[in-house]
Parts: C-alpha cells; structure tokens; sequence
C-alpha cells in the first residue's frame, strides 16, 4: 500500500501520546507496517535536542527553540519519516511542524498569516513533507490539566501555567480552520475509548481514500 505521514498534535493534557501507542497496536493487529515516532526525537541527534529544549532550566528564546527544532526535524525526516513512509508503512508521530507554528508562533502573538518565516524554515528543514492527516486532540485547558497533574510530568511548557495552555489551544485551533482538509479536531475530553474511536475513524476514512 501507500505509505501514509499522520501526525497527533494538542495542547499538553490531550492524551495524544497514549492515543498514538493504542491506535499505532490496533492498526499492527489489522496487518498494517506500522511505525512509531515523536518530536523532536526519532534520532539519536534530535533526542538530544529533545532533552535540551524540554529542560526548563535552560533560557531559550522562541527563536532560538525553532531553529533547534527544525534541525532536529531536518534529521527526523531524512533518516526515519521519509524513508518509512516511501517503504509504504504508516508513520505515526506524536507533534510536528503544526507543534512549531503554535508554540513558538501563535501562542507568542503571531497571527496565522504571519507565520509564513516559520513555514518557510519548515519546508526547507523537511524538503516539503507534509502529514497526510493531523489529529489535533482538543480540550479544555482546565480539564487537561488535572491529567497533566496526575501523570506527574513536567517540562518547560507545562510549566508555563494555564493562560499558555489556553493559548496553545487557540493556536492548533486556528491552525485547523486555516487547513480544514488536513487538520482533524478530536474531542479529547471523552473516554479513551470515545477518543479513541474518533481519531479512528478519521484514520481509517484515509486509508479507504488511499486504498
């Protein structure tokens, strides 16, 4: 079959990370070729970057985060997401480009039309390679971050209180009314099973599309 590029993206809280893994294992047992990633990471390099830019005792500016994702991007794509997806496997991966537009864009007062610089840096950094499908897992910022608070995870953005997330919310919800075809809202306040379900059957309205 063709390979297919679907990415999972939210605020913090949503659940996207637990969702890739669940659907990434019932899509194994379908018989697909299935392959897992996040961002950054996917490489030794860019789980490097990982570690540094997540680590909130360490100042960055939103320019400077960019340019360390895109380049752990760059890396990303060439050595795992291309070459899986030409192999014709299902490449599922937790954040992208749309990570970068929201939290290093919209959510610091960017406007969507505004965003054409880190468009731009992204394009280069990935040769063009665009998700097939983005699942953005949405919620209310005050329910969301009771999971937060519960999973006992805390990062450089997690950190940055409830007004960011609402932000950070805003932003992926923009981006999805900017690219309505691409962009899929899941409603990640149901059941894991609900959730689930939803993101499901936006994967598998793909699948028949490329079938």
């Amino acid at each position: 079959m063709k390979g297919l590029f679907i990415t999972f993206e939210g605020p913090d809280g949503g659940g996207k990370s637990t969702q890739l893994k669940n659907i990434a294992k019932i899509l194994r047992e379908e018989g697909y070729d299935v392959v897992e990633s996040r961002e950054p990471g996917g490489t030794d390099f860019a789980e490097k970057v990982r570690a540094l830019v997540l680590d909130a005792s360490i100042p960055l500016t939103a320019t400077s985060q960019s340019l360390l994702y895109f380049a752990a991007r760059a890396e990303h794509v060439d050595k795992l997401l291309r070459p899986s997806k030409e192999a014709g496997k299902i490449v599922l991966c937790d954040r992208f480009g749309d990570s970068t537009f929201v939290y290093q864009g919209l959510s610091q007062g960017m406007a969507v039309e505004d965003l054409w610089e880190l468009r731009s840096l992204n394009s280069y950094a990935t040769g063009n390679f665009v998700p097939d499908l983005t699942l953005v897992f949405d919620g209310r910022p005050e329910e969301l971050v009771k999971r937060r608070t519960l999973r006992g995870v805390s990062d450089r953005y997690e950190d940055m209180g409830l007004d960011f997330q609402h932000k950070l919310r805003n932003g992926f919800l923009a981006l999805a009314k900017v690219e309505p075809n691409r962009i899929k809202i899941v409603n990640a306040e149901g059941t894991q099973e609900e959730v689930q379900a939803e993101a499901l059957s936006y994967i598998r309205a793909l699948l028949a599309k490329e079938a």
